[in-house]
């Protein structure tokens, strides 16, 4: 238990410090995170291109949808509803959501910054086994088919950095 807890926080460490600027060429959704924040920072704050129709509603779901995917007791299949690509995505959600620190994690959301009517920048709190693990991860969500999803960059990245070198197809 002690290693998954160390996988899990080197994990989110590096993705952490990708948002200082760090060159972890392993982690590619964190400079689209970064720049996203930067464009955002430089428009004005009711720009509609950086904002949903709706941000309330719009936040309100991204929180409840990125919190349902890291739920360890969600179904697969809910958890395949609120991804981005979610049916592609299977095999590595699989993978995933099967390993055994999978199944410890979950998320609460912080702060949700959206760059664009449809993607958002979220901070998070990851939990292992209900202890809170790393208070600032950072990751993704986007807006397909009328539903925020967890962005399958968010995943792959997750995969990738808990010591899974070819975490799947879509990645």
């Amino acid at each position: 238990m002690a290693a998954a807890a160390f996988v899990l926080l080197a994990a989110a460490a590096v993705s952490c410090g990708d948002d200082s600027g760090g060159g972890d060429s392993g982690t590619p959704p964190e400079p689209s995170v970064e720049k996203s924040a930067t464009e955002k920072s430089s428009e004005p704050a009711d720009d509609s291109a950086t904002a949903p129709a709706d941000p309330a509603a719009a936040e309100k779901e991204v929180r409840k949808n990125w919190e349902r995917f890291f739920d360890p007791e969600v179904p697969l299949k809910d958890k395949e509803a609120v991804l981005e690509n979610g049916p592609k995505m299977r095999a590595v959600l699989e993978g995933f959501s099967g390993d055994e620190r999978g199944k410890q994690v979950a998320a609460k959301v912080g702060e949700v910054e959206f760059t664009a009517a449809d993607e958002a920048d979220v901070t998070y709190a990851l939990t292992l086994k209900g202890a809170t693990a790393l208070p600032d991860a950072s990751g993704t969500a986007v807006n397909q088919d009328d539903t925020w999803k967890v962005s399958v960059k968010t995943l792959c990245a997750l995969v990738k950095l808990s010591g899974n070198a070819s975490p799947g197809p879509g990645c």
